[in-house]
């Protein structure tokens, strides 16, 4: 008999975990997923999980519409102006992909 394929699993994360992983707080993670702009599955009303390929895919995306609209990646807007030390997302996002 021949063995069963191995299933392909799929891992959630919480809002913690997926803060910890991008270095950002939670309450990042909850404006970008009430935004629209990170995937989220609503589990019940009040457990939220993501998926990390989808939330690479969907923050990659975004990185990349913004510089070709920009032609370049946006300094973040502070309320003394521009904070060119802050990562934007396409860094923080090439940051995560290099240390895995």
């Amino acid at each position: 008999m021949a063995d069963a394929p191995a299933e392909k699993r799929t891992d959630f994360l919480t809002s913690r975990q997926l803060a910890d992983m991008l270095q950002v707080s939670e309450a990042t993670v909850r404006r970008l997923r009430t935004s629209g702009r990170i995937p989220a599955i609503r589990v019940t009303d009040r457990i939220v999980r993501y998926n990390l390929r989808d939330v690479r895919s969907a923050l990659a995306r975004a990185a990349k519409a913004r510089a070709d609209a920009d032609g370049e990646p946006r300094a973040h807007a502070t309320a003394d102006g521009l904070d060119e030390a802050q990562m934007n997302f396409a860094e923080l996002l090439a940051e995560f992909e290099s240390a895995e």
